[in-house]
């Protein structure tokens, strides 16, 4: 026990989870700067290609998701997470071959697969990890590795890609992706109880209804995440990845913080607030089009997606016993793709139509619906009860 009384949290495999996300992230974020301006560019794609091939991933990552997440409950967490990651460092070794919007499409796809293996495990180790009266706390904790990863990577990939072109910056993604395989070997899995056979079914249902939500709030920012860069560039940066950096800084600054608030606070409402930050941050963006206003925008719009994927998670996580956490985070992560598949290619339709900015609007409109959606969550539920006992709506 901690000295508060507490069972500790940061141990050995912890740090190491938390490692082999800040690199697989990293790498991520690095891919997040190049892929738009890699079929805008020699794939010549324009914005809507740009879009299809941002989200395209998702199509295999929505499949996948169940199945790791039963997969991971049935025999393990890090066997999946070490083969998502070398498949994902695989398709970043091969995307600066492919100058073809059907190849960068498909290997896309490939990733998608890697995705579902590294994300699901991932979050279901976590929980695995962490004691359970500071899961909110240990989710704000690890995420600092996802948020640090979209920080740092976007300028990273525009240093190297001014410095060194496409196919460095490329190789510098597949590198950090390789790393967090390494890393994931190196972590020792809690032990299972005997005769834990896991989940049976591939979707966990419970988690269905605070799944909802936790899509809107990706899909609400997917316009950003596709085009903050592009629409940077615009509007007079000099380094694109800035808005990205400052993205997932205050993410990070905030999570740091303010860790132990989900433990804290009602999940649902507190997730309601968040979704309501962003509609707030997402409209400046699209009202603001100087390089000052841009980023009030991005600061506001983080602050709210800080608290709301631990609040959210928190609630998932609640609705599952041990032996399900796979195929609660397998359920719940599908959110991200189809959030972050469609999401980014109906901005793109709509950014080429009537501008990045209408497409920051939508996205807005999309978080306002999630707010109201966790506080009707939030109000068919007891105070005194357990999210996982009235989960069944």
């Amino acid at each position: 026990m901690s000295r508060e009384g507490r069972p500790p949290l940061v141990t050995r495999d912890f740090v190491l989870l938390g490692a082999a996300d800040l690199a697989y992230f990293t790498g991520i974020g690095v891919a997040v700067l190049l892929l738009p301006r890699w079929a805008t560019g020699p794939v010549a794609a324009g914005e809507a290609g740009a879009g299809l091939a941002f989200g395209a991933f998702a199509i295999t990552a929505l499949v996948c998701r169940p199945y790791a997440g039963r997969l991971s409950d049935r025999h393990g967490r890090r066997a999946l997470m070490v083969g998502g990651a070398a498949l994902c460092a695989a398709g970043m070794a091969v995307l600066p071959l492919v100058t073809s919007l059907a190849g960068v499409v498909a290997v896309r796809l490939v990733q998608g697969v890697a995705e579902a293996g590294f994300f699901v495990a991932g979050f279901a180790l976590l929980a695995d990890l962490a004691p359970a009266e500071r899961l909110g706390e240990a989710l704000s904790y690890n995420s600092l590795g996802l948020y640090l990863g979209f920080a740092l990577g976007p300028p990273l990939g525009a240093w190297v890609l001014s410095e060194a072109g496409f196919v460095v910056a490329w190789e510098v993604s597949a590198g950090l992706v390789a790393l967090a395989t390494v890393l994931a070997l190196l972590i020792a899995e809690p032990e299972r109880e005997a005769g834990d056979g896991g989940h049976s079914d591939l979707l966990h249902r419970p988690s269905i209804p605070v799944a909802v939500a936790f899509l809107t709030s990706l899909a609400a920012v997917s316009g950003f995440l596709a085009f903050g860069a592009l629409h940077a560039g615009r509007i007079g940066f000099d380094n694109a990845g800035v808005p990205m950096l400052a993205y997932g800084l205050v993410v990070v600054a905030c999570r740091l913080v303010f860790a132990r608030v989900p433990d804290r606070v009602p999940p649902l409402p507190l997730a309601a607030v968040s979704l309501a930050g962003i509609a707030v941050g997402l409209v400046l963006m699209a009202a603001l089009a100087t390089p000052a206003g841009f980023l009030a925008g991005v600061v506001v719009m983080s602050v709210g997606v800080a608290f709301a994927t631990p609040a959210l998670f928190t609630a998932v996580f609640a609705t599952a016993a041990p032996s399900e956490r796979g195929a609660a985070s397998g359920t719940a992560s599908a959110a991200i793709d189809l959030a972050l598949g469609l999401g980014p290619i109906l901005a793109g339709v709509l950014a080429q139509a009537s501008g990045i900015p209408a497409a920051f609007v939508a996205g807005a409109v999309v978080a306002l619906a999630g707010a109201a959606w966790s506080l009707l969550l939030a109000r068919r539920r007891q105070p005194s009860s357990g999210i996982r006992t009235q989960s069944t709506m």
